[in-house]
Order: structure tokens, then sequence, then C-alpha cells
């Protein structure tokens, strides 16, 4: 045997024992199965490291772990995943909070407030999130990315999507509300034209941005007093671009819109989800359906955020507060994929990142449909089926309990006691 030979199988040995699989034993109560919708019980998780090897009855389980975890008193489930939050917001009530953190925060401190927003939804239970712009922080995103993937900071697993897309001038903080000399900073990128649409998409993905976002309607107006339509802020040359060069990046694009205005114009030029679409019609719901084109509705924030607004005399607020409970069951009886998205930094990171299902199950959904928005629905949206939202042989090992069937009662999701991300315990069981 030459000298060479055995120094490679040396370094071999070394390697494998350095990366040695380490075993962990996940007793469980109940499991939940996103995907079929079922609650099985007395199941064993085994993971290796952090991917799920398989689920076995508890009795049948012959592996010896190197770690067991008992949470046979507990309901089951994957971690949750949030469609749209703003890591990088902090309650955005009214537009004196947003100016606050624009003019007066730096980028570094509110890139600090960002990873205290990371910790506090992973111990909420959600193990992944889409963020969607960073509200004038620059790239900043994508450095909390990368500081939760080399385990700096604790964290979920990030899609990001920099700098959100706006056409010049439609989008705070706007000049007109400050002395004309000042060039005031902006929460997105704007662009005015098609080709400065490219390049300030082809820009965003040299940085890091996993989705495009873009902001397609504004002002919105009442006809007839009977529905609610919305100026788009996009030509049809400026929307074409960025949603032509999102799909050569091979990226996606996300659309806050609101009416029907904005989310045609998005979904023709090839946005993948509409967020908000508080005001869409059965003519977006049937071009959604077709497309299959996803919904975030963000409802709680909707909601809280009207509380403010109702009281300054907003009829819009009122309009889509009556509206949406109807639109959402049409909606939903339709077809549309919804999947669950928050926009979270929106509010108070400090109240509950589950109140939205809440909301889904007054409207028709069952506990478990609304589940399914943050693990399967959302897993869909991201193009990660079989890798987050279920619990599966050869899925990541992010895993959630609490304390109660779920599928029974929605409300428990407020109050998770047990958060695996990544086969790492982020929140034990006291």
């Amino acid at each position: 045997m030459t000298k060479h030979f055995q120094l490679t199988i040396f370094n071999f040995l070394l390697i494998t024992a350095i990366f040695a699989q380490k075993t962990t034993a996940i007793k469980c109560g109940q499991v939940l199965n996103t995907k079929a919708g079922q609650v099985l019980t007395n199941q064993t998780i085994i993971v290796s490291n952090n991917i799920i090897q398989s689920i076995v009855a508890t009795k049948d389980v012959t592996v010896k772990a190197d770690t067991v975890i008992d949470l046979s008193g507990y309901f089951v489930m994957p971690g949750l995943i949030d469609c749209h939050t703003h890591i990088l917001l902090q309650g955005d009530i009214t537009s004196e909070d947003y100016d606050v953190q624009l003019l007066k925060e730096s980028i570094p401190y509110r890139t600090l407030r960002a990873s205290r927003s990371c910790a506090i939804a992973l111990n909420n239970g959600f193990t992944t999130l889409r963020d969607l712009g960073t509200e004038g922080a620059g790239y900043a995103d994508v450095d909390v990315k990368k500081a939760i993937n080399k385990g700096i900071i604790p964290g979920p697993r990030l899609f990001v999507s920099t700098l959100a897309l706006n056409t010049t001038g439609h989008y705070p903080i706007k000049e007109s509300d400050y002395a004309w000399e000042l060039k005031m900073p902006k929460g997105l990128q704007e662009i005015t034209g098609a080709d400065e649409a490219r390049r300030a998409t082809r820009e965003q993905i040299t940085r890091g941005a996993d989705w495009i976002k873009i902001y397609a309607d504004r002002s919105y107006y009442r006809i007839n007093d009977t529905t609610y339509r919305s100026i788009p802020n996009f030509t049809t040359e400026e929307i074409t671009a960025i949603g032509d060069e999102t799909t050569r990046n091979r990226r996606k694009m996300a659309a806050h819109a609101m009416t029907r205005d904005g989310i045609l114009a998005a979904i023709n030029a090839g946005a993948s989800t509409i967020e908000h679409g508080s005001g869409m019609d059965e003519e977006c719901m049937n071009l959604m359906v077709k497309k299959g084109i996803f919904w975030c509705p963000t409802i709680f924030v909707n909601d809280f955020v009207a509380d403010g607004r109702l009281k300054a005399g907003s009829p819009i607020n009122a309009y889509f507060r009556e509206t949406v409970p109807g639109m959402f069951k049409k909606a939903l009886a339709k077809g549309v994929k919804i999947a669950y998205g928050t926009d979270i930094g929106g509010y108070d990171w400090n109240l509950p990142q589950a109140n939205d299902f809440g909301f889904m199950v007054q409207w028709g959904m069952t506990p478990t449909q609304a589940i399914q928005t943050a693990t399967t629905t959302a897993a869909e949206l991201l193009d990660q089926q079989g890798k987050i939202g279920e619990l599966k042989t050869g899925a990541f090992a992010d895993i959630i309990a609490v304390k109660g069937d779920a599928t029974k009662n929605i409300a428990l999701l407020n109050d998770v006691k047990f958060v695996m991300k990544d086969g790492v315990v982020y929140k034990s069981i006291k």
C-alpha cells in the first residue's frame, strides 16, 4: 500500500469522523401530515443532522439515537412559512412611524433590529419567511440571510427581495411632503422607462434578490359607490420589462396590487403572486386560477391598520373591511391558491404572527386548510415542495409543536411550545 493511498484513507476516515451523522429521535403524540391533512398518533420522527430520515410508529423504532426528544404529549407539525414579511420594518402604523425609520435610523441600526425580528419569528414557529422589501434599507436583507445561514444569528430560512420597484414619485417618502430642496430617501428603487426597469431588476438580482417585488397600483378611488379602482404605476413597457428580466434570470415576481387595475397588469406581465389584493374581482380570480397565481391576502394587517385609518375617516378601509370576507370565500370556492402572508413589520413584531389563521377559519377554511396555506401551499409558492412545509423523508427538519390538536383549535398556533429548524432546537419544552 502506497504512502499516498494510506494518507487518502486517513483523510477520508478523518472527514467521516468529523461529519458523522448525529441522529435525533422525536417521539410525537400526534403528527400532522400536511399534504394529506391527516393526523397520526404515536409516531417517531428520525432526524439525521438537518434532514428527516423517516417517520415510523414509535413501537417499531429500531434506530439508536444520539438524542431523544419527548413530544409524546404534543401535536407536532412542520415549521410554518410566512410568505409576506418585512424584517427591516418595525410596525408601520402611521406615516410618521415609517418616516422615522427611514430618516432617523441608520441601515446598520435597522439591520440589528431585523435580527431581533427574525428571532421573534422563529420563536413563533415560523421557520421560513419570504421577505418582500427592505423599505429603504438597501440590500440588508441579503446580509441578514447570510448571517442566519452561517449560524451567526438565529432566524428562519429567508427568501429575500431586496428593494421593491416602483415608478418615480409614486411611493413614500414623497418630496412634496418636505422642503423641495431636499433629496429624500425612498423606501424602494424608482424607475422611469423600460430600460431603467430592466437595469434595476438585473441590479437587484446581482445583489442577491431571490424574488423581485413591484408596487403595481396606487391612488384608490371609488366607482359608482360600488367598487374601487386604482391607477397602475407602470406603463405596459415598464412592467413587461421587469417581468421578462425576472423570468430570464430564473426568478419570480411578487406584486403589491389592490384592485383589478394593478392585479391584471401584474399577472399579464408574469407575476407569480398577488399581495393584498383586497379589491380583486371575479375576473382576477378566474385568471389567477387559470394561471396558477398565488394570493397572499395579508388579512390581519389590513384589519389592524384600518382601525387607525377608519378613525381618520378613510372610506376605502371601511369598504375593504366589509367586502374582503365575502371575496375571500369566493376566491376559496373558485380554487385560488391562497398562501399565508402577514405583512408583519407593517405591524409590530410583538403582536401574534399567527393571527391570520383565525380570520381564514372564520371566512370558510377548515383549520387544516388554513394550516396548509402556511405549509404545503407556501412551499409550492417558494418552489420548495418536499423540502419544507411537510414532515417527510428527505425534508428539512423544520418541526414545531403545540399543546393540543391545531386542526380542531387553530388558535393554538399563537402559542408554539417547541421549535426545531434545520435540525437545531431553538425552543424547548419547559
